[in-house]
């Protein structure tokens, strides 16, 4: 089983048992608790999966259970917490909420069990994607909206590129500021966030830009432009490219006409 790893003062990690092609290392189930209070907020309590879900109700008390997006691999067990330590389940999607109301269109700060935290909207890698900013650890949660390792795939239909360009920019104004480390829902934590979304921001652009070569030099459709985009991706990962592909060519029908 893994170990609880405290990574800021007010925050530690929790990894699911999960690691895979997409999910890296396995889920980062994020444990926040102040040190005035002895109740926990955790964040993406991640799948059922080899105990998982015990694990984390033994950390308890649970003040809430917080969803950055409604992923299987982050919120799998997220009703099975709620019944076994009755805290609300708090989602963007209502469809994910359990005796709390959705996060709401305009969410700015939120206290709860000695902590304060930001909440912000970053849809794109799906429409329900949030992140969240801990002011006391100058720490930003990203869930798979920034990764520890890779870049997120635009989950495509549900996920929207210009959306995601736009939650990107949002974050790294945000980083700008006070923030120290990304605490990203898979992967190593970062501890250069205006490097790291500086790099997602090129990293998108550039992407776009081999999409329009492709499209120029003949590709017709996503399985042609995944095979020339992705020639240096493994093959098997493929089929999560022409998500984002698929995402890639809808914005740009939508952007360059």
């Amino acid at each position: 089983m893994a170990t609880l790893e405290v990574v800021t003062p007010d925050a530690s990690r929790l990894l699911a048992p999960n690691p895979g092609p997409m999910t890296l290392d396995g889920t980062n189930t994020w444990v926040l608790r102040a040190p005035s209070d002895d109740r926990a907020v955790v964040i993406d309590p991640g799948p059922i999966e080899d105990g998982h879900v015990d694990e984390v109700a033994k950390l308890g008390p649970i003040a809430a259970i917080v969803l950055t997006h409604g992923h299987f691999d982050h919120g799998e067990c997220a009703p099975q917490l709620h019944e076994m330590t009755g805290a609300p389940v708090i989602a963007r999607d209502p469809a994910l909420c359990i005796a709390a109301d959705p996060i709401p269109d305009s969410p700015g700060l939120s206290s709860l069990a000695g902590l304060e935290w930001l909440t912000v909207l970053t849809p794109g890698h799906s429409s329900d994607s949030v992140s969240f900013v801990l002011e006391s650890d100058r720490a930003l949660l990203t869930g798979d909206t920034v990764l520890g390792r890779g870049t997120a795939v635009i989950a495509h239909p549900d996920g929207n590129l210009g959306d995601y360009l736009d939650s990107l920019q949002r974050l790294r104004d945000l980083a700008g500021g006070d923030i120290e480390v990304v605490l990203p829902g898979h992967g190593p934590v970062l501890h250069q966030p205006i490097e790291v979304l500086d790099y997602y921001l090129a990293h998108r652009a550039e992407r776009l830009d081999q999409v329009r070569a492709a499209l120029a030099a003949g590709d017709t459709d996503e399985d042609e432009v995944v095979r020339r985009v992705y020639a240096d991706v493994d093959e098997s990962l493929w089929d999560y490219a022409k998500l984002s592909v698929r995402a890639q060519l809808d914005y740009l029908r939508d952007h360059d006409g």
